[in-house]
């Protein structure tokens, strides 16, 4: 099959994945053109782009995350999308995801110590008894929407480490609704935040917030700058005069961090912290339900719950590519990548890659070896991946024991989040035997 530039292209659109990632398409391309040039045609308000090369498969993918001197996360940042002016492309590059060695290095081991394996395990136990809670305030109820459900663990695991009081949480659930979702309608104005419930901070802080996302030329203002963000800036401040002792935000102030690197360091912990969990869950879930055979079979062997977070992590990807730079004119699979170029490597597709995982369509929890790429590779390898991990482990057991005879309570597709980013459900209504019969 030879695939037209406008197939090719379907590749940026946030549409084509609110109908379901491209696999097939992912698929032709491996074979017949694994880096390939894709337009960036106008998507609503936002104007069209240069244009980038897109890395599809598994090794290739690899090469660029693990060779930050060709591919750089500095020079461009880490979105498909250009920042819209110098003064936001400043401010991007001062964020950790955005930086490459030794600078990247530095902002890192600055928060490491929150994600150690010691760390990790003394969190375990508070988010075993949190799991726990949840899903038993819903077993009576026989369903729930497990998106709704699941969203709760991430966000109260992150207020816990950044000492973000109970009542502020949900301002953590409006600003990654607003900076991932901004491509979906649903999401690009996320305020659900009641502000009679916030604390002091809380309330100052929507003071701050803009009261348009639309510049004066009429074009969207960038979701991910300092303006759009200004809320979520002055309540990190604030929060910060007086961190709790030990929390991620004590060791940001400890750490010498700059304004803008502790501004953006904040929204790195409240975005990503958040969204790759809330995404990763419910992913994985209707994955696992979706087959029904490999659902039978985590019934009568929890412990293979491990191994089946790993294939879902592989199978449904929360990140669906990331961009880099090119530093210097490269050639990578048979294509000349000249310097300044957007490289946009696509973990959906490693993931898939027949090259690395035998009969990849196939969601088998056993699958041994797994060199899924879900958290990433290189010097930018997720870092609270070890966390998300005993997250997931610990919520898909509790459901799975906690809820028997568990099924997808609708047919036909789920609804999708509009995204060439973020791979997200906006529901999944679940139901079970509230008996336990």
């Amino acid at each position: 099959m030879i695939l037209d530039q406008a197939q090719v292209n379907r590749l940026f659109l946030p549409e084509t994945y609110a109908e379901g990632v491209p696999y097939g398409l992912f698929r032709e391309l491996r074979s017949t053109a694994p880096v390939c040039r894709v337009e960036e045609p106008p998507v609503g308000n936002w104007p069209a782009g240069p244009g980038y090369w897109a890395v599809l498969r598994h090794a290739d993918v690899k090469y660029v995350l693990r060779t930050p001197e060709l591919f750089s996360s500095h020079l461009g940042a880490t979105q498909i999308r250009d920042p819209d002016s110098a003064a936001d492309l400043d401010f991007a590059r001062t964020m950790m995801l955005n930086q490459d060695p030794p600078d990247h290095s530095r902002l890192r081991r600055i928060v490491a110590g929150a994600f150690t394996p010691r760390a990790v395990r003394e969190l375990t136990t508070a988010i075993e008894r949190r799991a726990g809670e949840l899903v038993d305030a819903v077993r009576p109820l026989g369903e729930a929407d497990f998106v709704q459900l699941a969203a709760d663990l991430p966000v109260w695991t992150l207020a816990r480490m950044m000492g973000v009081p109970e009542q502020d949480r949900q301002l953590l659930v409006d600003w990654a609704n607003r900076v991932i979702g901004y491509q979906d309608a649903e999401y690009a104005h996320s305020s659900t935040a009641d502000p009679a419930r916030l604390s002091e901070a809380g309330r100052a802080a929507l003071a701050h917030r803009p009261a348009t996302l639309t510049s004066p030329d009429g074009r969207p203002v960038n979701p991910r700058s300092r303006a759009a963000l200004a809320d979520m800036f002055a309540y990190a401040h604030a929060l910060a005069e007086r961190p709790a002792p030990g929390s991620v935000l004590a060791r940001m102030r400890e750490g010498g961090l700059g304004v803008e690197e502790f501004e953006t360091m904040f929204f790195l912990f409240a975005v990503a912290g958040n969204e790759t969990l809330r995404n990763g869950l419910p992913g994985g879930l209707a994955t696992l339900l979706a087959h029904p055979d490999q659902y039978r079979l985590l019934c009568g062997r929890p412990e293979l719950t491990a191994s089946a977070v790993e294939e879902m992590l592989r199978f449904w990807p929360p990140v669906l590519d990331f961009r880099r730079t090119a530093t210097r004119d490269v050639e990578l699979a048979g294509r000349l990548i000249r310097r300044g170029d957007k490289v946009v490597v696509h973990h959906a597709s490693a993931n898939r890659d027949e090259a690395v995982f035998p009969d990849p369509d196939r969601f088998d929890i056993t699958r041994t070896p797994n060199d899924h790429l879900g958290f990433g590779d290189g010097p930018h390898f997720c870092l609270g991946a070890q966390l998300a991990r005993m997250q997931m482990r610990v919520m898909i057991r509790h459901v799975v024991e906690g809820l028997p005879g568990l099924e997808v309570a609708v047919g036909g597709p789920l609804p999708r989040l509009v995204s060439n980013f973020q791979n997200g459900l906006k529901t999944l209504p679940i139901r079970w035997r509230p008996g336990g019969g």
